[in-house]
């Protein structure tokens, strides 16, 4: 079956930086769609090194000064022949530059146009500043990650960015990008992360649906409010993560660790035999080393795992057999391991076809495939509109 991505001949014009949108389009990306990312000729992005080469792999990079209008009218030629714009700006700003969907929609009506931001266009924030503690913390579900309420825990894969961002916006692109297939009309796609955030609070919902309020982080089923459903240490200090949740696991990991008394002690014990079911068992799990527990529970279903630090799943058979580790070599930062697209589909086989660009790398190619000749492009250049 010949190799042939979903995305091919799809083209985004990438006006995002930093983490949300450029993971957006990077997926985008490995599907097979022609990402062109445009960044300023000052900063343009930002992002740390090491962040941006793993979240650009695959685009095309090109550099604007927006706020000529001689780069304005080089976006607009550019979007005639595009199918998705995406941006991260705040409200307003790529109207006042010239580029927003109005002004793009008005030269190619087929466009799909995402402007991602923390708050969405409309409402009484949409003009504050944030990041993803504080849309999650908005959306409730910051209140929700740590071991008890006076010990909220930050996470280094932000759930907000990644989930109220990032997959929310590819949702909403490749509905609108379907739609648009069939109707010859774009979208203009209005995506806020702490909304996105606050769609996938389904568990602490149900609470407030039944309770009244949402329990506290670390005390509802799966927070850490079950002994049966809870990190514990190891005697070397690492974590093995009993999710012993449904009965017969629950019973087979009491028969791993010779306890088969603590079997009636389920998800439906009252708190005080809960808390010594817990006690005892964080007594038995620090009485081996991580790899003692892995070995014993070999064989063993029932939902009890390590807790794998990145170097190590990147290692992992698993990962390994389902081709999600991809060694390569920057030419820049040199070796480079990114993860693969996480979707496999009949047809098509992902692959890192190209590293993260450097700023402008692409500039001139794209250029000469939109038509510029080279007086222009030299024109272009001189002014700085381009670089």
């Amino acid at each position: 079956m010949s190799n042939r991505p979903p995305l091919q001949g799809v083209k985004v014009l990438d006006l995002t930086r930093l983490l949300p949108g450029p993971v957006c389009t990077q997926h985008l990306a490995d599907m097979g769609a022609d990402v062109i990312k445009i960044e300023d000729t000052g900063a343009g992005d930002y992002t740390a090194a090491p962040v941006k080469a793993l979240v650009n792999r695959n685009k095309r990079g090109i550099r604007l000064d927006l706020k000529q209008p001689a780069a304005v009218q080089v976006f607009l030629e550019l979007a005639k022949t595009a199918d998705i714009v995406v941006e991260g700006f705040r409200p307003g700003i790529v109207d006042r530059l010239g580029i927003g969907y109005e002004q793009v929609a008005a030269v190619n009506p087929c466009i799909v146009y995402c402007s991602i931001t923390g708050y969405g266009q409309t409402g009484p924030f949409r003009d504050l500043a944030g990041h993803d503690m504080n849309y999650a913390g908005y959306a409730g579900a910051a209140d929700q990650v740590g071991s008890d309420e006076s010990t909220l825990a930050l996470s280094n894969l932000p759930i907000a960015d990644l989930m109220g961002g990032t997959l929310t916006s590819v949702m909403g692109i490749l509905a609108a990008l379907y739609d648009a297939t069939r109707t010859g009309r774009g979208r203009y796609l209005d995506v806020a992360i702490s909304d996105g955030t606050l769609a996938h609070a389904v568990l602490p919902l149900a609470r407030v649906n039944s309770e009244g309020k949402a329990r506290p982080a670390g005390g509802d089923s799966i927070s850490g409010g079950l002994h049966n459903y809870s990190p514990y240490r190891t005697r070397d200090g690492r974590v093995l993560a009993v999710a012993a949740l449904e009965p017969k696991f629950w019973e087979t990991f009491c028969d791993v660790i010779g306890r088969p008394d603590l079997k009636s002690v389920d998800r439906h014990a009252t708190p005080e035999q809960s808390l010594q079911a817990r006690r005892e068992v964080a007594a038995i799990v620090a009485s081996l080393t991580l790899e003692e527990w892995q070995a014993k529970l070999e064989g063993a279903d029932c939902c009890v795992s390590p807790v794998l630090k990145l170097e190590e799943t990147l290692q992992h058979p698993q990962f390994r057999a389902r081709g999600m580790v991809h060694d390569t070599m920057h030419p820049r930062l040199g070796p480079l391991t990114h993860v693969g697209f996480p979707v496999k589909m009949s047809g098509f086989s992902f692959a890192v076809k190209r590293q993260a660009p450097a700023p402008g790398e692409h500039t001139l190619e794209v250029l000469r495939e939109a038509g510029y000749s080279e007086d222009s492009i030299a024109s272009l250049r001189e002014s700085r509109a381009v670089q």
